[in-house]
């Protein structure tokens, strides 16, 4: 098991470019992702083996990270990485969104899921160009994994990649991919509670986007103790209401997404 998170220590990345790039197939060992050291008969020792790994895992992550985010900058491409729990629509957000800025801004997409291109087709069919990377048993996408996806999308000046993260509250919180912002999606048919469940995730973030409101009336679900829970555990993300179905709240999304893309040439 991964000594970070307890991802499989043999997950197998495969990418696939289903249309609008070159076609690559890449089998990948994870080699940060190796057995942790343990001994029954020193737990001490083998629980400072444990750290030392994880310690090592994140070192060697965050280099390939400011390697993608220096690859980036260079080309005026803008990353977010988007992360959520299974379900609460990342997809169908990042759908819309390639649908309604067609022709305004270049979107292309990072889809990071254990298994399947499913996703994948769905943003194809929207518009937008995606590589599919399929972890496996992994639990989260890693700056590796995100610097073999770039380099197969070959985003154009000025355009944004999204990077949408396996579907997960904790690990995907550990690792930097090299994106300039990262971005929770959660629904309102999750509970009002995960700001303080999931600290972690919330306090790496920069917006919060609260999904599905138009389900608002039919869930038990407190807006005010959610942006309050929210504000007391990352002041300074911003929160976002939206609903990815009907498109209410959606033109705030776009007009972030807007602000914070590098201009053409730069």
């Amino acid at each position: 098991m991964c000594g970070t998170c307890g991802c499989s220590p043999r997950a197998v990345i495969s990418l696939h470019v289903p249309a609008g790039a070159s076609h690559q197939h890449h089998g990948h060992e994870d080699r940060g992702h190796g057995p942790a050291p343990h001994s029954d008969d020193h737990p001490h020792l083998a629980q400072e083996r444990t750290i030392e790994l994880q310690q090592k895992v994140l070192a060697k992550n965050d280099e390939l990270a400011d390697s993608n985010r220096r690859w980036l900058h260079d080309r005026g491409v803008l990353a977010v990485n988007l992360m959520s729990s299974p379900g609460s629509g990342k997809t169908t957000l990042l759908e819309r969104t390639a649908r309604e800025l067609a022709g305004q801004v270049s979107i292309s997409v990072i889809e990071g899921d254990q298994e399947t291109e499913l996703d994948a087709r769905r943003i194809l069919a929207a518009g937008s160009r995606v590589v599919q990377i399929n972890t496996g048993a992994g639990c989260h996408l890693d700056a590796e994994m995100v610097a073999r996806g770039l380099r197969a999308l070959d985003p154009p000046t000025g355009s944004i990649v999204v990077i949408e993260n396996v579907g997960n509250l904790v690990c995907p919180a550990l690792f930097d991919l090299g994106e300039a912002a990262k971005v929770v999606l959660a629904s309102v048919t999750e509970g009002a509670d995960k700001p303080l469940k999931y600290p972690h995730m919330f306090r790496q973030a920069d917006l919060v986007l609260l999904n599905k409101t138009d389900l608002l009336p039919y869930v038990d679900f407190d807006v005010v103790r959610y942006s309050s829970d929210l504000r007391r555990i990352a002041p300074d993300a911003t929160l976002l209401q939206l609903s990815a179905t009907s498109g209410d709240g959606t033109t705030a999304w776009y007009d972030w997404l807007r602000r914070r893309r590098m201009p053409r040439g730069d």
